[in-house]
């Protein structure tokens, strides 16, 4: 057997195909080219006509058009340029193995898929960022970085703690960094002994002189409920922006225990307050 000759007649055939083929590849990749080049002004057009028939959309919508636009005009190039290539048909069957593999991925790797098209949406809708405060299923911190696969999130009492995406959008979470402000709650006992309507004046006349407190004219003191000749007080009032709250709520409790003994009212005691809830 002759290796060389074998050799010699497959290169022979590769090279027949090769420059049988060539004319169909530079007519491909020129027709893919010429899609590419009009991909932004085609988008542009089709957006134009998008927005005349719908003049209140607003412009990250529009942008967000344009990509779409964009890359379904880019998308048709290149199957038209396979097409043409002859290569259509390779191109289908090797799509359609890549479905049948993705069912099989997906349903193995579905907690990391999820994972990560979760950290993706939250980039996308922007629900919060980095530096923003959140409650997310009982974790509740500053956000460190939002990765891939987990968010970052450092609680008030320091941990570091990884919160799977996936997590995000399967529950209510809270952003308390989006409006600004955060509103604070106290609450403080007193007996039914002391003089209440004093009580509530000095508390809240405190919060609304507190150099944390936003928003004054909405401070607000209230009566929750009473038991057993305990009244339960809560005080509420809006903090800065930037403020830590656990550093505020501390703060707040020590001046108003102070303010309140200085005016010889004293909060319940331990005792008091579970014998009123026993």
């Amino acid at each position: 057997m002759n290796y060389y000759e074998i050799i010699m007649s497959v290169l022979d055939r590769w090279y027949t195909s090769f420059a049988q083929a060539t004319p169909k590849l530079a007519v491909g990749i020129l027709v893919f080219l010429l899609f590419l080049a009009l991909s932004t002004y085609l988008s542009k057009i089709s957006v134009r006509i998008f927005h005349k028939f719908f003049p209140k959309s607003n412009n990250s919508s529009i942008v967000t058009l344009i990509k779409v636009f964009k890359f379904l005009i880019i998308l048709s190039g290149a199957f038209i340029a396979f097409e043409i290539m002859g290569l259509g048909g390779f191109i289908l069957k090797f799509i359609g193995s890549l479905g049948v593999a993705g069912v099989v991925a997906g349903v193995a790797l579905k907690d990391l898929v999820s994972s990560m098209f979760s950290g993706a949406l939250v980039g996308i809708d922007k629900s919060f960022a980095d530096g923003d405060y959140v409650s997310i299923k009982d974790v509740t911190g500053v956000v460190e970085k939002i990765g891939f696969l987990t968010t970052k999130i450092i609680t008030d009492d320091g941990k570091k703690v990884f919160v799977p995406n996936q997590l995000i959008f399967s529950a209510p979470f809270t952003n308390y960094s989006s409006s600004g402000q955060r509103k604070v709650f106290l609450e403080l006992q007193v007996a039914g002994s002391q003089d209440l309507e004093k009580t509530r004046e000095i508390i809240l006349d405190q919060i609304k002189n507190f150099d944390f407190t936003d928003h004054i004219e909405e401070s607000q003191v209230i009566i929750l409920k009473q038991s057993f000749g305990i009244f339960y007080f809560q005080a509420r009032f809006f903090m800065k922006s930037g403020k830590n709250i656990m550093k505020v709520k501390s703060d707040a409790l020590l001046i108003l225990k102070n303010k309140l003994e200085e005016a010889g009212i004293e909060l319940a005691s331990q005792m008091q307050t579970d014998i009123g809830i026993s």
